[in-house]
């Protein structure tokens, strides 16, 4: 590498701007938005969605997307991590 080709690569790398700590990305803004408007019932999803919480029922909820292993239904909006903490999906609905 020529040594001007070098000085141009280590000042345009250092000249990169560097994001700022106090910066929120959009989907960390929307999530914050959602958590003072959710309900105790419910939690905010990756998307910055409001979902209800999973619930154990005699039979599914309206709704409801999944009946996880230990018997509750989810109302996740993605297959993604559907029942992960309720021992995986039995049944989607």
């Amino acid at each position: 590498m020529k040594l001007p080709s070098m000085f141009a690569f280590a000042f345009l790398a250092l000249a990169a701007p560097f994001p700022l700590p106090a910066a929120q990305s959009t989907a960390a803004q929307a999530r914050s938005h959602y958590n003072a408007t959710c309900s105790e019932d419910s939690y905010v999803n990756t998307r910055g969605h409001c979902v209800h919480r999973p619930v154990r029922a005699n039979s599914a909820p309206t709704g409801a997307t999944a009946r996880c292993q230990d018997g509750t239904y989810s109302f996740s909006e993605s297959r993604r991590g559907t029942c992960s903490h309720h021992g995986g999906v039995a049944q989607w609905l």
